[in-house]
């Protein structure tokens, strides 16, 4: 056998300089190339082929085995698949036991902040195709090969996050449909099944994510149905005045981090697709895959919650078992065997909203290390599973405060991503034109990332001066609310972020030149 790309002894760049991952002349590594040599990883990666798992992990993808032919209809249902869930219908379900928001204003901050926050989505899903590399790769051209590390360390934190989050509502659900199934139980169901889609990797994942939203979608319209059939909406009033504002604020906060998640995993499920694919079909695919689900579910999720206010059926429910228990109250009643056999539909789901988040998670934890990345894909996916499950079944308990603050953080640190990303993009990198795929694996010709991270320090301080958590409210925050003031950390930590890097970018690249 030849040398593998894992054998670090026989790894060069594409300068010839040691240590580095061997290229072809594009920087594109072949699959064959992947599997050859005698280490434990070439082995490991040799029986994965032998059972169609995916083998490539963060190695740029050549233009000739990018086949994915149907990529624009695969992204855009997956996207779709990803967010009909019953985690999205609990984010909408937030706006009035958590925030205190009326109807009509829930309905417009869900409306006005999603599509806001997936715009990001929408651009960065098109540079898959473009260069073939997954987002935190890609990130090296923001944040240098050394402060895309730390980068990484946030996105498998959110990752991870996410995952425990998603699967405490699946469990929830499965324990509202029989509460002898204990909540660690319902968490095992949820994340073996999220394994076995994510362990054989790209094609996999989109070809699970291509159909499941469809039950998913048939269970929210029946439970359109029978809530509206049932009478107990309550349009609730809309607030007025600094406390309305900083609630207002506050549920935005938590829209916008779930909206905008999948920002730093975007280009991840676009790789495959062939170089000459339309990047304004890519857009539009994504933006209308996002944009659908999250509407739909977040104002039924806003609309159902309405009913614990007049109605003890509700709210009792909500108390005893959460969203799933608010669930239950529509469907168990008018339905009853079929209404749980609803439910965990629902709870399901789940794993489609997980898939995207255990896959990219293996990816992410590649780009730590060179030690890391020569760990197979499929390893680090395992590995992942184990610790949202360890999360997930102590903070059962406590979702509803899990969700919300877990929500408002990634929002910070997403917007600051999106601050040195998009600001790098447009004025420095000035369009597509301006990366060079050939060096995204070559340390002396990628930024000095000195820049991007005195920049996510500016990022982290806007976002203290302005959050307003439970356990901390920010000088900026308590002045845009009443006691607990209102949450304007995103927004603060985006512009603190861009500004300052786009200064500090400027002397960065006079003194480096690159």
């Amino acid at each position: 056998m030849g040398t593998s790309v894992y054998d670090e002894e026989a790894s060069t760049n594409s300068k010839g300089e040691k240590g580095d991952v061997i290229v072809e002349s594009s920087s594109a590594v072949s699959s064959e190339a992947l599997a050859q040599g005698n280490s434990w990883a070439a082995k490991t990666l040799r029986l994965a082929g032998k059972f169609k798992i995916e083998q490539r992990g963060i190695e740029r993808v050549p233009e000739t085995e990018r086949t994915d032919t149907n990529g624009i209809i695969n992204v855009g249902t997956m996207w779709l698949a990803a967010n009909m869930v019953v985690s999205s219908f609990a984010i909408g379900a937030l706006a009035t036991p958590v925030f205190y928001l009326g109807f009509v204003d829930s309905i417009l901050t869900i409306l006005f902040v999603n599509i806001l926050g997936i715009l990001p989505v929408c651009f960065f899903s098109t540079f898959g195709s473009a260069f073939g590399l997954r987002q935190m790769v890609l990130s090296r051209y923001y944040f240098g090969f050394y402060g895309v590390k730390i980068v990484a360390v946030f996105n498998i934190l959110a990752c991870i996050g996410w995952s425990s989050v998603n699967t405490i509502v699946g469990a929830q659900l499965i324990h509202a449909v029989n509460t002898n199934v204990p909540g660690y139980a319902g968490v095992l169901i949820i994340a073996v099944a999220t394994f076995l889609v994510t362990l054989f990797g790209y094609k996999v994942v989109h070809a699970y994510e291509f159909w499941s939203w469809i039950p998913s979608f048939i269970v929210f319209l029946i439970v359109l149905g029978e809530f509206a059939r049932s009478g107990n909406f309550y349009n609730i009033p809309m607030g007025v005045g600094i406390s309305e504002t900083g609630a207002v604020l506050s549920f935005a906060a938590s829209v916008f981090g779930f909206a905008t998640g999948w920002t730093s995993y975007a280009a991840d499920y676009t790789v495959y697709q062939p170089v000459t694919t339309n990047r304004t079909k890519v857009f539009i695919s994504t933006f209308c895959g996002l944009a659908f689900p999250l509407l739909f579910t977040q104002f039924l999720g806003a609309a159902v919650v309405t009913a614990t206010i007049n109605n003890p059926l509700y709210s009792d429910s909500y108390l005893e078992s959460g969203i799933g228990g608010l669930l239950a109250a529509v469907l168990f009643g008018p339905l009853g065997k079929f209404g749980k056999f609803c439910e965990i539909v629902l709870a399901l789901s789940i794993v489609a909203n997980n898939c995207p988040n255990i896959y990219s998670v293996s990816l992410s934890m590649q780009v730590l290390a060179r030690w890391s990345a020569r760990v197979p894909r499929f390893v680090w996916t395992f590995l992942g599973s184990c610790c949202y499950v360890a999360i997930a079944i102590p903070g059962y308990s406590h979702f509803e405060s899990v969700l919300e603050n877990f929500m408002l953080i990634i929002a910070y640190w997403l917007a600051i991503y999106e601050g040195v990303s998009l600001t790098e993009h447009i004025f420095f990198k000035k369009g597509f034109g301006g990366y060079d795929v050939a060096i995204y694996n070559t340390p002396s010709r990628l930024p000095p990332g000195f820049a991007a991270m005195a920049a996510f320090c500016f990022g982290i301080f806007g976002a203290i001066m302005g959050m307003a958590q439970v356990w901390f409210v920010g000088p900026i925050g308590k002045l845009c609310g009443t006691e607990f003031g209102g949450d304007i950390g995103f927004e603060l930590a985006f512009f603190f972020t861009a500004i300052s890097y786009f200064f500090l970018r400027k002397i960065e690249y006079r003194h480096f030149q690159r």
